[in-house]
Parts: C-alpha cells; structure tokens; sequence
C-alpha cells in the first residue's frame, strides 16, 4: 500500500484527494496545511509520496521541496499546482520533485501520478509536458528565468503581498540578504517596486489574482 502525505493549505482540496486516494486503496498517513510542517511530520511518518501544492503561506511549496530534498535525497515528492506557466514546473522539477501536476487535471491522473512516482518514476501531465517542450522548441523566454533559484523564491513572496521582514523570517534569511536579494530582482525583471513585481508576476502566470 502507498503511504502519502498531503501538503495543501485548503481542507477542501485535501479532502477531495483524500477520498480519491482512498479509493484508489492508497493510505493517506497525513495531512498538513504548510510546506513548514511537511517538514517537521515526513522523519515521523515516513510517506512514500508527499503531496505538495506550491501555492502555500509561509516558505510555499517550492522551498518545502528544497528542504524536504536537504532533509532525505531519497523523497520522492509529487508538485501540484493551480499555476499553468512553465516556471513553475521547471523549478520544482530542478529542485528534486520527481512529479508535476496541474490541479485542473483528471481526478484519474492523480492516481496515475502518484503511482509513478510512488515507484521512483518521473510524470508530468499532459498539459504541462507539452507546454514545456513548445516553450523549448520556440525558444520562449519567462522574464524569471533570469532568476536565481533562492531569487526567484523572494520574488513570489514578494509578488503575493509579504514583506522583507516576514519573507526573511520564513525563509530563514536575515533582512539584509532579503534586501539584497530584492535588489537583483528588481533589477533584472526591470521594476522600481513591489506591485510592479506583483503585476509581472500576474502578467506571466506566476500568481493568481
């Protein structure tokens, strides 16, 4: 039986997987509202997949894939996403997820991707995958390519409200190098301040609004 851990800050959401999952006689060990606590519950349960949106408060999905990766090589993490850009998929997949889901797919996919990576196996949805290999053929270029991996962190913070301050304390970074950072963002995505981030962030997909 697959052990999974269910990482999404909306109770609707988990239910609705978990009922799938239980369907499928997969065993849902746990379910956590922040990549934070993913953290601190996967030594003690132990899962064999973990679930992980990436549109979470506090360090998100993405920095959760990170840490989770640091904590145990050998994770094996399933990203889901509301997102439908390419830079999503392209850095959490870089940064050790073996799986890529958008939400709006089947329900069946979702025991199809859990099953995969459950085995050790790659999958990215259909829609995802042809969208990454277009954006390779035609050469397309997201202005938050240009980003560092911890760059582009700050950036979605900062795109979804959060101040210096409160993205310094969750990523576990002092204010000055969160400054810093914000620096060389503004810089390289050419904005002069926060809603101009926020609003190339919407224009690219990168938020909801």
């Amino acid at each position: 039986m697959i052990r999974v851990l269910l990482v999404d800050d909306h109770a609707l959401v988990r239910m609705g997987f978990r009922m799938l999952l239980a369907d499928a006689r997969f065993e849902v060990v746990g379910e956590v509202d922040t990549g934070e606590q993913a953290c601190v519950d996967y030594p003690r349960l132990k899962p064999d997949v973990v679930v992980m949106d990436l549109s979470m408060p506090g360090i998100g999905g993405l920095e959760a894939v990170r840490r989770l990766l640091a904590q145990d090589p050998k994770a094996r993490v399933l990203a889901l996403s509301a997102h439908e850009d390419t830079a999503h998929p392209q850095r959490v997949l870089r940064a050790g997820a073996l799986g890529y889901l958008r939400k709006r797919s089947a329900p069946d996919t979702l025991i199809a991707a859990v099953s995969a990576v459950a085995r050790g196996q790659r999958y990215v949805d259909a829609a995802t995958a042809q969208a990454l290999a277009l954006a390779q053929l035609e050469g397309e270029t997201n202005p938050a390519d240009t980003l560092s991996e911890r760059e582009f962190s700050v950036f979605i913070q900062l795109a979804r409200g959060q101040s210096v301050a409160q993205i310094a304390q969750s990523l576990n970074l002092s204010p000055s190098t969160v400054g810093t950072h914000l620096y060389h963002v503004k810089q390289k995505l050419g904005a002069s301040n926060q809603s101009e981030l926020t609003l190339v962030a919407l224009r690219w997909g990168l938020i909801q609004a």
